[in-house]
């Protein structure tokens, strides 16, 4: 009880801080950098919207010339757009299965100069292995592709070569 009477500070109200300042201290307004920015930023989003609009317009424009064409021609365009289609895929697929191949190829190449690499298996004897491989899924593939044909021409002659 004795604390108490000689601590002076004891009955005083502690002080509050606050996490955010008073409301009158805050800025009302935007900056001047907010302020030339938007001043800035209106005339180039204005001139694109500009262009937005005659991009739109021109479009449509083309498309109600075309359109009539298009119903006339149809019987000319659509083969001739699927036909188009079918080589542009062709096209592609090979390229994808050829890339395919050539890793394939490259990735067990160097599984088997890694695999071999301890057993003191050279590069030379190791690319004439995966020569020797790639030979042997060449012939394969290739009787099966006969044996396909063959059985085509058994089945009644449906594939023509």
């Amino acid at each position: 009880m004795a604390d108490r009477d000689r601590d002076p500070d004891r009955n005083q109200p502690q002080e509050i801080r606050l996490l955010h300042p008073p409301p009158h201290y805050r800025q009302t307004g935007p900056s001047t950098t907010q302020i030339v920015a938007v001043l800035t930023l209106l005339p180039v989003g204005g001139s694109l919207l500009a262009l937005a609009a005659l991009t739109l317009t021109g479009t449509l424009i083309g498309l109600s010339i075309a359109i009539p064409l298009f119903i006339i021609f149809s019987p000319v365009i659509v083969p001739a757009t699927i036909a188009i289609s079918m080589a542009v895929a062709g096209f592609l697929s090979s390229g994808a299965f050829g890339l395919t191949g050539l890793s394939s190829l490259n990735y067990g190449l160097k599984r088997m100069i890694r695999a071999n690499a301890g057993a003191g298996v050279g590069k030379g004897q190791a690319k004439r292995g995966m020569w020797d491989m790639v030979g042997y899924v060449g012939q394969k593939t290739k009787d099966v592709g006969q044996k396909m044909e063959n059985k085509a021409h058994e089945g009644g002659g449906a594939v023509r070569t």
